[in-house]
């Protein structure tokens, strides 16, 4: 059946996929298999980003992350996920969420273990003060305030 759809409402599926990360090397490889729909940002939203996220079998949401300024809120739609965080692992099943308070020091990241791929919603604030830092890996961002380049833990820019 075909949808009349039209502003403010939109398909989904008619907004581009960005594929993978903008990760420097060597950080790249595990999200390789993710796609991004912004969708907030196709609407004109600015407080606050809304993402429809898929990830193949194998693949990871990010590299394991917390934020110093912006909450993040997860929405699972299909499939099955595994949510990494530094209590451990938990499986993460279709209408289920989780959320992490900016500020709070605990890696997190999202990895598709299953044989299928899985999509999720992805809801977070844009604060210009948010850095983003990398629980396992020498990685590094600043806030858009401050240039938002990739960086190693000691400042110096990824090329």
């Amino acid at each position: 059946m075909a949808r009349d759809v039209h502003p403010p409402a939109l398909d989904p599926q008619s907004v581009p996929s960005r594929q993978g990360s903008s990760y420097p090397e060597p950080f790249k490889g595990p999200v390789e298999g993710r796609g991004k729909r912004a969708l907030g940002e196709i609407l004109g939203l600015t407080n606050y980003g809304v993402n429809h996220v898929r990830l193949a079998p194998g693949a990871w949401s990010a590299q394991r992350h917390w934020h110093s300024h912006e909450d993040e809120f997860v929405y699972v739609l299909e499939g099955e996920l595994t949510l990494v965080t530094d209590a451990g692992e938990q499986a993460l099943a279709a209408g289920m969420a989780a959320g992490f308070p900016a500020g709070v020091a605990d890696g997190h990241h999202l990895v598709n273990n299953s044989g299928r791929w899985a999509a999720y919603l992805e809801i977070g604030d844009r604060s210009a003060d948010d850095e983003v830092r990398y629980s396992d890996i020498d990685l590094f961002l600043p806030s858009r305030r401050n240039g938002q380049v990739f960086t190693d833990k000691t400042g110096t820019p990824y090329r």
